[in-house]
């Protein structure tokens, strides 16, 4: 793998921001536009994915990036939580639910194999 100069450059990070940007765009619509603490949880949580692989990233220690990255992942399975409650509580439109299921959980399976290429690399290190 070629190194890598910032977080920037990580496909993970691109996908994560890319995926908050959507759903900014699902929280500006109505009714989740006026229910507050529901929409501002799901932002959060949404934006907690790029924000804990840049803060891991910044940190330049395998181990502590790899701590950030279970956070990451975290996230996204909170995000896909939250999701699934606001289409049954009619806050989002179900195709946006399924659309989003289904690139939050490619998301996270990018990130655990990153996860465990990291965890190999510092295993490796260890070893030496």
């Amino acid at each position: 793998m070629a190194k890598i100069d910032s977080f920037e450059d990580l496909n993970v990070w691109k996908e994560a921001v890319r995926i908050a940007v959507e759903i900014y765009r699902i929280a500006d619509i109505a009714p989740l536009k006026n229910d507050y603490k529901s929409r501002d949880q799901l932002i959060g949580a949404a934006i907690s994915i790029s924000n804990n692989i840049a803060e891991g990233f910044e940190y330049n220690n395998n181990k502590v990036f790899v701590k950030f990255l279970h956070y990451s992942k975290g996230s996204a399975g909170e995000v896909r939580s939250q999701l699934a409650v606001l289409v049954k509580a009619g806050r989002v439109q179900n195709e946006d639910y399924q659309k989003l299921k289904i690139e939050l959980i490619i998301l996270s399976s990018e990130i655990k194999a990153f996860i465990n290429y990291l965890q190999k690399l510092i295993n490796d290190s260890e070893k030496k």
